[in-house]
């Protein structure tokens, strides 16, 4: 038996799949202490764990600040995530003492967990509810233009607020520690590795477990399309497409189910269609176990209860995170993107996808995948059996040291050819080559390591 801390943000998306892991734990016998928000209370105590509140730490928001968290800012959360950490220490420091854990499973973004498992000198073992993203898997998040600058000039604010924490003895080399994935900490991912993007470029610190659900249900399809509609639990409040949903399924042969969360005005979907049904919240796995189609915010908890029912989907990403998990689903053809959120495009996608059973099929065969995963109880053998060693491989850090061996002879090369260039040519039109060669280096960067990668995994 071990004793066990879990940490978690105030998130659905990241709290649901820690609690069937916490459940199998506490039927292991561990004792485990569950550090979160009165929002999960009584979900995490149907676990059999140990609730601990942390409301209480939560600092009071101006409206701003609010409204930046709730369109999933990272500058403001990760800010409001500092000064958590900052105000739990004298309460973590006293949790830690009294309760001496063996072992910590924090979220992956969850900086308190983190930082308060390094500087007491635990174990930890971080729960990433997201794909893991490294250097390459990465590279299915695509910014705005919008979304990169907010980064670069957030990036001072949050080093200002970081610099903060070692006054409080917590120890981190610099922010991105904080918040990307290495490959030496032990690392529970809630996918399957077919699923994972490049999972070949993860140690054996990671072990990919399936989607951790709570449900002994199976695919039932019903002869009757359903189609099933919801934004998940943050940016939801779309009444606008919603209707334009209703709009464009409302005479069609089958039946739609919109979940629109507890915060919107009801009185907007006044007179609806006989075919159409609007509620604040469902049982979001037993819908999606009827459900013909999906139209998701691609939230990766959302997306993995789907292809673990087989429901294919129509995908309308919020966020860079989610555009990363649509492209993935696009990927295995299990969906496609909704490029056009009128009502005639929700309509065209709905009905390609009904139209075209290879998008059903692939669902199908992830929803096999992840069902043959080892789920929560993989979870808690990994968490159980921390700290873990790995065979010494690393295919990032060779593939890295390749990258920049590659980068050396492009650049050596680029010059040479620059002084040859220089005594034959104009010199006026040399920029025009120093041009070329710079725009040139990141598409071959790319080729060349995504070649070099594909060597690496096959040998």
């Amino acid at each position: 038996m071990k004793k066990i801390m879990i940490f978690c943000i105030p998130a659905h998306g990241h709290t649901n799949p820690i609690l069937p892991v916490a459940k199998e734990l506490v039927q292991r016998g561990n004792e485990v202490r569950f550090y979160s928000f009165d929002e999960f209370r009584e979900k995490i105590l149907a676990t059999g764990a140990e609730y601990i509140s942390c409301d209480r730490f939560l600092g009071t928001l101006s409206q701003q600040e609010e409204q930046n968290i709730k369109n999933v800012n990272t500058t403001e959360m990760s800010i409001q995530d500092i000064r958590i950490t900052i105000h739990m220490t004298d309460f973590l420091d006293s949790e830690y003492q009294s309760f001496q854990p063996d072992v910590i499973y924090s979220d992956s973004v969850c900086f308190w967990g983190k930082l308060s498992a390094w500087k007491h000198h635990v174990p930890l073992v971080t729960s990433t509810s997201t794909f893991a993203f490294n250097q390459l898997s990465s590279k299915y998040m695509k910014n705005t233009p919008k979304e990169t600058a907010g980064l670069i000039f957030g990036l001072p604010k949050i080093q200002k607020e970081f610099k903060k924490l070692r006054e409080y003895g917590y120890e981190a080399k610099n922010f991105l520690s904080l918040v990307q994935n290495d490959n030496v900490t032990d690392s529970v991912v809630y996918t399957s590795k077919n699923f994972q993007p490049y999972a070949e470029s993860f140690s054996e610190h990671y072990t990919f477990v399936g989607p951790s659900v709570f449900s002994d249900k199976h695919p039932n399809k019903q002869k009757r399309p359903l189609i099933y509609i919801s934004l998940g639990t943050v940016i939801n409040e779309r009444p606008d497409f919603y209707l334009n949903c209703i709009e464009a399924l409302k005479d069609q042969p089958l039946d739609v189910l919109i979940s629109c969360g507890k915060t919107i005005d009801m009185s907007v979907f006044e007179n609806l269609p006989e075919n159409v049904k609007v509620c604040p919240y469902v049982d979001q796995l037993d819908i999606l176990s009827k459900a013909s189609v999906f139209i998701t915010h691609c939230g990766m908890n959302s997306v993995s209860e789907s292809l673990y029912m087989a429901a294919p989907m129509v995908l309308y990403p919020q966020t860079n995170e989610q555009q990363a998990v649509a492209r993935r689903v696009t990927e295995i053809g299990a969906g496609e993107i909704l490029h056009d959120d009128s009502a005639d495009g929700i309509r065209s996608a709905v009905m390609n996808i009904l139209s075209h059973e290879s998008y059903a099929k692939a669902a199908e065969k992830c929803c096999a995948d992840f069902r043959s995963c080892s789920g929560a109880k993989g979870a808690a053998d990994h968490i159980e059996g921390a700290p873990h060693t790995s065979d010494g491989r690393d295919v990032l850090k060779s593939l890295n040291q390749a990258v920049i061996s590659e980068q050396i002879l492009y650049n050596i090369i680029s010059i040479v050819l620059a002084a040859v260039l220089f005594r034959w040519i104009d010199r006026s039109f040399l920029w025009i080559y120093i041009t070329a060669a710079v725009l040139l280096s990141a598409p071959i960067k790319n080729i060349f390591q995504q070649a070099y990668y594909k060597k690496l995994i096959t040998q």
